[in-house]
């Protein structure tokens, strides 16, 4: 959630709202520090957690709409506190905005758009990050099952180019963070960028294999899944072989795509499963990339 742009266009819109932090969470808590939840006059974005830790800092917070620029501090045991099984503590920094801080809040729009940024004692003795570190997942082929994951990708922190050749098979609206590319899917291959995932499902079966093809020769692609089957997988195995791909990202190449476990072909459920799965891949890469430890390329 792009937290400053939406406390911007909330003030211009209705010129009130309020913004619950989780500044300090200690021990088995439902939410990590850094998730917020924006309060308006119409509801709220963004989740701390639910339960009754979330209902009470809604409550707080609708009592500081409207009101000139504030800050309480909430600390909550959830156990002895709220009778919530959750063992852990949680601080919340609840605070309000009015009108005259839209300025504020469009500044830090503004560097928010530009990418994470951290910023020191706007909350007395709290340093707070800003902003999403979003990797690129490059979807391609707009049939059922791509449909499928486009909505199911929709919700989550990803940069997704959705990709097939042809403009008729793409609808008439996106999600926000989708952008469609009805050009050559190999021009879409050749501009991905350091750390994309790519996931291969397309109308046709040699587009599938050209694809894959371009995606593995491409380092900068950490993960290549291609929809299908053990079989299929066996042949573009031997075709991609043939054709000089460096054996280790053959061997690393993802087919079928998806989590085990879910039997269902329904687009749906496939689709599910291909999102977990990219949560998963992004999560690793993420973990390798902050202990400093350069990841296998394209590990299935």
């Amino acid at each position: 959630m792009k937290v400053w742009s939406l406390i911007a266009r909330t003030l211009e819109a209705q010129g009130a709202c309020a913004l619950v932090s989780v500044t300090r969470a200690e021990g088995s808590v439902p939410r990590e520090e850094g998730a917020r939840m924006l309060v308006t006059r119409d509801g709220f974005h963004g989740t701390i957690g639910g339960g009754t830790l979330e209902w009470k800092a809604l409550a707080e917070a609708q009592r500081l709409l409207g009101k000139p620029r504030q800050v309480k501090l909430l600390t909550q045991s959830l156990g002895p506190d709220l009778g919530q099984c959750c063992g852990g503590r949680v601080t919340l920094a609840i605070e309000s905005f009015e009108l005259s801080d839209l300025a504020q809040a469009k500044d830090l729009a503004s560097r928010e758009a530009k990418g994470p940024f951290t910023l020191s004692d706007r909350l007395p003795g709290i340093t707070e990050s800003f902003g999403e570190r979003r990797r690129t997942v490059l979807v391609f082929g707009a049939g059922h099952v791509g449909r499928a994951i486009i909505l199911a990708l929709a919700p989550l922190p990803f940069d997704v180019t959705w990709v097939d050749p042809r403009p008729e098979a793409f609808p008439g609206a996106m999600p926000q963070n989708v952008t469609g590319f009805s050009g050559d899917p190999l021009q879409a291959v050749a501009a991905a960028p350091d750390g994309a995932l790519a996931f291969i499902l397309s109308h046709s079966h040699a587009l599938d294999l050209a694809i894959a093809d371009a995606a593995l020769r491409n380092k900068a692609i950490a993960h290549v899944g291609v929809i299908g089957s053990a079989t299929k997988r066996a042949r573009f195995e031997r075709r991609l072989r043939e054709a000089g791909v460096d054996q280790a990202r053959v061997a690393a190449m993802i087919c079928p795509i998806g989590i085990g476990g879910i039997r269902s072909k329904h687009p749906a459920a496939v689709a599910v499963s291909v999102a977990a799965q990219l949560i998963t891949l992004d999560e690793a890469l993420s973990a390798s990339a902050t202990h400093g430890i350069l990841p296998a390329r394209n590990a299935g």
